[in-house]
């Protein structure tokens, strides 16, 4: 290894005895010897893979115990393995894996009642526990943002905040769709489960949804499917209804002037951890992101499993080729199949757009170390623990299981973690490895540094650095590190996005289905 470090020498990996490829957890230059006795023939940068042996033209390249693709062209031992020699086709193009449906679902040890771990939340009237209390004005329709936007930054500026200190903030929740689609269907019931789902979120203590009037997208309308009534803490308004631009903000200013002291009157209290709903993400990862802050995220998410809580799996083009690990966890045939038929969607979806799902790993994966989708998707999955399958959820759909759940999103970060906190999500748990800049509001999120040479140069973004893995911490002791920290920044501790400011913009509902 050429690289001099002062921090103790990583290890050069290897995952799995059937493994034909280990990863490079420093740089490795022709001529090294690794500590599996492979002598490098091609220089391997830092998080890549090479060669534990010869593989054959066509052979299954293995990493994590699975298949991540094959080889182009034969591949020597010591050779480093990327795109110039390793893609998704086998020798029929294809590949095919045994679903297993529950075959391995195990109860886990649930923690009793009076054991769990507990923070300090706020309770809701409809029995839901809040880890932030902002006030959110969402609009039914783009030509609304900019009012909303006007109506949050009047409060803003005004100083009167100070005067409520359990209050977060006042935050608009804007978008461009809304109107130009269909009036029925996925995109139009999608809008309506993100604008609702966001609507209700318990880390909002009030609500405000303005409109335009005249759009496809009808407040009226959604009241009426879901039988909301207006109250003290949710009000609606569209600026042809209400007489213009400047008569609609100054009625948002005091529709929000009253709902600071209602929503203010929330104290947080003690809860045990079931109450909390963690959303997992990743983003801008790398070749150390399925060894390091994924898997210590999965054994945080068994810990909350365990403590009566939620933890939402997402990004279904991003579990692609691992959907088998998963459906084997389902507690049931049918939630194994519905799985399925949403990696089927998604098929489709790519098909008919032109695509292929082997389009996901972006350029910056692939400079982190990551060749196809089928060893992302591996990685990814490890963010989901051991704990069974509970459910399968539709994007935004509420969330109503406890457990393991998985929620249907694109892969896209803003987008899927928009549908998880429309679910329900009161908090995130956000893992990097080329160093995603993100953030969330209402919902704190917490990021997670894959390796140490990222966190040191990110270290004022980044809440936790995972890279020490590979330098002999354990998988168990980051995942209860990680776990600990939740519990903090649910009971009101300030994520690193937070102080940054990020969250005003990545509210980004899921668009499907023709702009008219």
């Amino acid at each position: 290894m050429s690289e001099t470090m002062t921090r103790p020498q990583p290890r050069t990996l290897v995952l799995n005895p059937a493994d034909n490829v280990a990863v490079a957890l420093a740089n490795l230059d022709v001529g090294s010897d690794t500590p599996q006795g492979v002598r490098i023939v091609r220089r391997v940068p830092k998080g890549h893979k090479f060669a534990r042996r010869a593989i054959a033209a066509g052979e299954a390249v293995v990493k994590f115990g699975q298949i991540i693709g094959f080889a182009s062209e034969a591949i020597v031992p010591g050779d480093w393995v990327h795109e110039h020699n390793c893609g998704m086709g086998g020798a029929d193009g294809s590949l095919t894996h045994d679903y297993a449906f529950s075959e391995g679902a195990i109860a886990p040890q649930m923690i009793p009642v009076a054991q769990r771990a507990t923070f300090e939340g706020y309770r809701r009237a409809n029995g839901k526990v809040g880890t932030r209390n902002y006030i959110g004005i969402l609009t039914s329709v783009n030509c609304s943002a900019t009012v909303a936007k006007f109506v949050a930054e009047a409060i803003n500026r005004s100083g009167i905040l100070e005067q409520y200190p359990e209050i977060d903030g006042v935050v608009p929740f804007v978008h461009g769709t809304g109107c130009g689609m269909e009036s029925r269907g996925e995109g139009f019931d999608i809008l309506k489960r993100t604008q609702w789902g966001y609507t209700s979120n318990p880390n909002l203590g009030a609500a405000l949804l303005v409109g335009l009037g005249c759009e496809v997208f009808q407040i009226g309308r959604m009241k009426e499917m879901y039988g909301i009534a207006e109250s003290e803490t949710f009000q609606t308004m569209t600026i042809q209804e209400r007489g213009g631009t400047r008569k609609m903000i100054d009625w948002g200013v005091e529709k929000v002037k009253e709902m600071l002291p209602i929503a203010a009157a929330a104290r947080r209290e003690t809860f045990d951890a079931s109450h909390l709903t963690l959303a997992l993400q990743c983003g801008g990862s790398d070749g150390y992101s399925g060894i390091t802050a994924n898997p210590a995220l999965g054994y945080a998410a068994d810990i909350l499993v365990r403590n009566g809580g939620t933890a939402i799996l997402s990004e279904t083009p991003e579990i692609y080729g691992a959907e088998h690990l998963l459906t084997r966890r389902a507690v049931s045939r049918e939630v194994g199949e519905k799985l399925i038929s949403r990696i089927h969607w998604w098929e489709d979806y790519t098909r008919r757009n032109h695509g292929e799902m082997n389009n996901n790993p972006s350029p910056g994966n692939k400079l982190g170390g990551l060749t196809t989708i089928l060893e992302k998707s591996l990685g990814a999955a490890a963010k989901g623990g051991t704990t069974p399958l509970t459910a399968v959820y539709e994007y935004a759909e509420p969330v109503t299981e406890k457990g393991f759940v998985f929620m249907d999103t694109p892969g896209f970060d803003p987008v899927s973690a928009t549908g998880q906190v429309a679910g329900g999500a009161n908090l995130l748990a956000f893992t990097t490895g080329r160093g995603s800049a993100y953030g969330c509001k209402p919902v704190p999120s917490m990021k997670l540094a894959t390796n140490s040479d990222m966190y040191a140069r990110m270290t004022e973004d980044m809440d936790i650095n995972c890279g020490d893995i590979v330098e002999g911490v354990s998988i168990e002791d980051k995942g209860q590190e990680i776990f600990d920290l939740l519990l903090k920044i649910a009971s009101g501790q300030h994520t690193k996005s937070e102080d940054l400011g990020y969250g005003d913009n990545e509210f980004v509902p899921w668009q499907v289905g023709a702009t008219m």
